[in-house]
């Protein structure tokens, strides 16, 4: 079934939040972690409701209340959101006091507040949602999900209006570990100069992106979400083209219907050589952007993705400052979000023009 995204809201390392401009300018940053640029809170969130919030709370509630109030629209039917992380800082500090104080009986806030599912509660209370809440755990293709979940809530025809969001988080023992685990380069980079060199590892990235879908046709849509998909951990990049080949197939195009690619590149040489492979065979001749060097990597990052999409297909153009290979073509109706997470998360999301 084809929805429609009525509005959005970004909160990410660019200057996205409340913008009327389209990417029109990058943040540099030249270290292996890029964090958001975070609007005043004070005029978004109670200040007494704001000190009780960790970060990517705040985050997450500025960047949903923004995305309403661009539509208009003050009570959802329906709320689903989408994170990998949860709530890193508050499992932090209730990590850290359960060691320090011996496991000794605790404060029970910051574990309340640690749970994956805090955000989309506390977003429902603030509005005094009641509908339908969920929210999808599920590593690097959370967001993917979130959206296919909001997508059959629409075709259930019991809700007209679906909030969706997908956020993650990065904080400094977060960094720490992903580190140790070899995710992140060892040396600090500009996200300018992220794919002028081939070697291993990624900058780690955050941010938080949240979409009003309809199924109802309007002219003040942003995009129509024409298909969701989403593989686990294929065997070979063979079996990588194939699962695309039958995306593609499934809603009757081929590649070369594809106006514009965005893809997941990040920097990381071995990552990176999937994109390359696909871009010989199955995706050749595909026009196509990144968006890893304006986010970061971290699991849910095609909610950027799809803001950006999304931005593209309603302006009918391509930000110069995203040095893309040019496509002849004068309309942009439709854009292909291909993206994996460390080759074991693989989806594919394809939007079009209304």
């Amino acid at each position: 079934m084809k929805v429609y995204i009525r509005s959005i809201a970004n909160v990410s390392p660019q200057k996205t939040f409340n913008s009327s401009l389209f990417l029109n300018e990058f943040t540099e940053y030249s270290d292996n972690r890029l964090t958001c640029i975070e609007p005043d809170y004070n005029e978004l969130i109670d200040l007494k409701l704001g000190r009780r919030m960790s970060r990517v709370i705040k985050m997450s509630v500025a960047s949903a209340f923004a995305c309403l109030k661009e539509a208009g629209i003050t009570d959802p039917d329906a709320i689903v959101t989408a994170t990998a992380y949860g709530c890193l800082e508050d499992t932090t500090v209730f990590l850290t006091n359960m060691v320090e104080q011996d496991e000794e009986p605790l404060a029970p806030t910051a574990f309340v507040q640690a749970t994956h599912n805090t955000i989309g509660a506390q977003i429902a209370l603030l509005l005094k949602c009641k509908g339908y809440n969920n929210t999808f755990v599920s590593g690097g293709a959370s967001f993917e999900n979130a959206l296919v979940d909001a997508m059959m809530v629409l075709a259930e025809k019991e809700s007209a209006k679906v909030l969706v969001g997908g956020m993650d988080e990065i904080t400094d023992f977060s960094q720490v570990v992903l580190n140790r685990m070899g995710l992140y380069k060892r040396h600090p980079v500009s996200n300018f100069d992220l794919f002028k060199f081939n070697s291993k590892g990624t900058i780690g990235g955050e941010g938080s992106a949240f979409f009003l879908l309809t199924a109802a046709s309007s002219e003040n849509n942003f995009a129509a979400i024409d298909a969701v998909s989403t593989f686990y951990k294929p065997g070979n990049i063979s079996e990588t083209a194939q699962q695309i080949s039958s995306f593609l197939n499934a809603q009757s195009i081929g590649s070369g219907d594809v106006d514009l690619l965005i893809a997941g590149n990040n920097g990381d040489t071995k990552n990176d050589e999937i994109y390359l492979e696909l871009q010989k065979t199955v995706l050749k001749g595909i026009p196509f952007v990144n968006y890893k060097n304006l986010c970061g990597e971290y699991p849910t990052s095609t909610a950027f993705a799809l803001w950006m999409g999304a931005n593209i297909v309603k302006t009918n153009s391509i930000p110069a400052t995203l040095n893309h290979n040019r496509t002849s073509k004068s309309k942009i109706n439709k854009v292909l979000i291909y993206n994996h997470y460390q080759n074991i998360f693989h989806s594919l999301i394809l939007i079009s023009s209304c």
